[in-house]
């Protein structure tokens, strides 16, 4: 929402990301594309100007004249300009948490890739964080100075036909595809070499542009991603505003500290402006705090963020990730912009023909449209695992499923974000894909002992069966069974509990019979006549054997001859402390 203070013009911000694999040449793209630096851009950081690769989320921008199509929708806002501002995400793969934090403010996403090499691990990482982030895509084949002048168009064709052919089961489908070198001679060659085909790729990029959804309500939110003093001025943050909007003299806090300042000023690319919204690129200028306290992170509203110890997260399996996904694993989980260490418990609707009604509702593939499923009030079935679809990957929707994580230390993050769940210490040049699910933050859990209160409102229950034997008939509505609980059980806990007879009754436990774990139970309706006559036999040498220990032994054995099995159904609440057993 740039309103320069000198003049009356405004210009749109549409922010595109730079994404693919390591060494691909987004650096050199964003740089031939780019006018203006901002602070950020191109690479502060030395370790990654020696080896020419990226490791922090640079911004840089340019701006060009509306293009035709935006005019007619945008007239009443008054924009006269469009300003690209490239977000170059790192392709390290350690450094996939920054591409995830940048990419929640995507517009429009640029893979670049290598021509020569094609795609490989992380353009296939990137790919998908943008399918979970972004709308649209424009494919850029980079480098093709490396192809023989005589053989260059029919490797671009060839590489192009490639490329459809692996985006053709995403949301990217027919995504244009446009070759360029964007350095010719790579890294080190002379400045004077003209870059091949930006000209073209920024008519496409103008093509692709559309408003996008930008809201100055709610809470104000925005991503840091460089913090700096100036002399007599103070302290200066860039970063992107995710949500809301800032105006001179607000309050801001930074969650992280628990500190609030107040917007002492607001840049939009080097020109003062009075404020600023959603999707907009801003230096936001407080005083009387540190810059080395906060290089990357979150400022916001105050109060309108919350510390986590644990969270309920929608989930659904990427369907390129090979591993399983077990309860009680730890999964690297990215929230708002940490990532962090997290261990996993998966739960989801009871099975059919269970208490709980089915739901008939397969989860939608938008992470955060489930927000309305997840309640406390319903029961949900303990997982060891996550459940795919049946048959082969991919054959049939996953059930609705949630997970439980329990995260290594606090995350501050805004509710309903997008969560994503890696294995960022699988080896990077394994050729796998180390993104695991995807979901959305439904409920937090801001409690410290959380695991004492909260987490106890949490309905999840494992289902619970034992098996015994009648060992004999005592009268017409009495048996005593045996094998259905070790000696030293305590037999109280399971008074009252109802039982089955292999034969079909039904009976409650009533007490413990002896000491060696027997039990009496007790049949409402009364044995039927075949049950009496099937344990009758055994019941008289029984009576005859009296309690002495040897010839009671020696017809036990009989009882299993004609067994009639005792059947014990329960369930058992993860999260209940006094481990309740409960019968529906």
């Amino acid at each position: 929402m740039s309103d320069s203070a000198g003049s009356r013009t405004k210009t749109l911000n549409f922010n595109v990301g730079v994404l693919g694999h390591v060494d691909s040449g987004k650096t050199s793209l964003a740089r031939s594309l780019s006018s203006t630096a901002s602070t950020a851009a191109f690479d502060k950081n030395p370790q990654s100007r020696e080896r020419g690769i990226t490791l922090d989320l640079g911004f840089s921008s340019f701006t060009v004249d509306l293009p035709h199509h935006l005019r007619d929708s945008v007239a009443q806002q008054q924009y006269d300009s469009l300003q690209f501002t490239l977000v170059d995400c790192p392709g390290h793969a350690s450094l996939i948490r920054t591409i995830i934090g940048g990419a929640q403010i995507i517009d429009l996403m640029m893979l670049v890739v290598d021509v020569v090499k094609g795609v490989q691990t992380q353009t296939a990482e990137c790919l998908l964080i943008g399918e979970l982030t972004c709308p649209r895509m424009v494919v850029v084949l980079n480098k093709i100075d490396l192809l023989p002048a005589n053989k260059r168009q029919s490797a671009i064709e060839k590489m192009t036909k490639r490329l459809h052919k692996t985006l053709e089961s995403t949301r990217f489908k027919d995504c244009p595809v446009i070759a360029v070198a964007a350095k010719p001679g790579g890294p080190e060659a002379a400045e004077t070499e003209e870059p091949q085909g930006v000209p073209d790729l920024i008519e496409l990029l103008k093509t692709q542009t559309y408003l996008p959804q930008r809201d100055p309500g709610g809470d104000f939110l925005m991503a840091v991603d460089h913090c700096f003093s100036i002399r007599g001025q103070g302290t200066v943050m860039t970063g992107t505003i995710l949500q809301g909007s800032l105006a001179i003299n607000d309050t801001v806090e930074i969650p992280a500290l628990k500190v609030t300042k107040k917007v002492k000023s607001v840049q939009m690319f080097r020109k003062p402006v009075s404020g600023a919204m959603q999707g907009d690129r801003v230096g936001v200028c407080v005083t009387q705090f540190d810059p080395k306290l906060l290089e990357r992170g979150v400022v916001c509203t105050p109060g309108s963020l919350r510390t986590l110890y644990a969270a309920v997260i929608s989930v659904r399996k990427i369907g390129y990730f090979k591993g399983s996904l077990s309860t009680r694993a730890k999964f690297h989980i990215t929230v708002g912009h940490e990532t962090v260490m997290a261990r996993v418990a998966f739960f989801g609707l009871p099975p059919v023909g269970a208490s709980e009604p089915p739901s008939d509702t397969k989860a939608p593939p938008e992470a955060c449209s489930l927000e309305t499923r997840f309640t406390f009030d319903r029961e949900y079935f303990y997982q060891d695992q996550y459940l795919t679809g049946q048959g082969e990957a991919n054959s049939g929707p996953d059930p609705e499923q949630w997970a439980l994580l329990e995260f290594e230390r606090p995350v501050t993050c805004p509710s309903l974000c997008l969560v994503i769940g890696s294995k960022l210490d699988t080896d990077i040049h394994a050729n796998a894909c180390r993104l695991a699910f995807q979901g959305c933050l439904l409920q937090g859990f801001e409690d410290k002992g959380y695991a004492e209160t909260t987490l106890l409102r949490l309905r999840i229950y494992k289902t619970k069966h034992k098996e015994g034997q009648v060992e004999r008939v005592t009268d017409d509505y009495t048996v005593i069974g045996r094998n259905l609980f070790k000696k030293e059980t305590n037999l109280q806990l399971f008074v009252g509990l109802k039982v089955t007879l292999s034969t079909g009754e039904t009976g409650v436990i009533e007490g413990g019979f002896g000491q060696s774990g027997k039990f009496k139970i007790r049949i409402q309706d009364g044995l039927l006549p075949e049950t009496k006559q099937l344990l009758s036999s055994t019941s008289k040498k029984k009576g005859k054997g009296g309690n002495k220990g040897g010839p009671a032994n020696e017809e036990e054995p009989k009882a299993d001859s004609q067994p009639v099995s005792i059947h014990l159904h329960f369930k058992r609440y993860v999260f209940d402390p006094h481990k309740k057993m409960v019968q529906s």
